[in-house]
């Protein structure tokens, strides 16, 4: 469905700090660093990096934008959410949980990283 994703970051050692503890609490590697010192996480078929903005601007989070990562089993979320809090990451929006919707039943948990990008663990339930 997508080829990648890319957030921001004001401090990447920091960001660093943060993500590893994300992908490594649900079984992924710490960062590479490319040649342009962008980090980049490569785990169950998807690229998530995260850069300097290239425009020398700082770095803002986007109103209303969410990236998701897809969670094998609710505690795999709940180890995510944790990792990320511990990190240096606010959890938002409701408490992980079970939420009900138009496309059924998921197990959501919600962070903010450390330069308030929102993230969401996601598990769909069976039926």
């Amino acid at each position: 469905m997508f080829s990648h994703m890319v957030v921001g970051s004001n401090d990447t050692n920091r960001s660093k700090k943060f993500y590893d503890a994300l992908f490594t609490a649900v079984g992924g590697k710490p960062a590479i660093h490319d040649d342009k010192g962008r980090l980049i996480y490569m785990h169950n078929g998807g690229i998530f990096m995260v850069t300097s903005p290239i425009n020398g601007e700082p770095a803002t989070h986007a109103n209303g934008g969410t990236v998701g990562f897809a969670m094998e089993n609710p505690a795999q979320a709940d180890a995510w959410h944790k990792a990320g809090c511990e990190a240096g990451g606010t959890s938002c929006e409701d408490p992980p949980g079970v939420r009900e919707g138009g496309f059924g039943k998921l197990y959501l948990a919600y962070l903010r990283d450390p330069d308030g990008n929102k993230l969401c663990a996601l598990h769909r339930m069976p039926n």
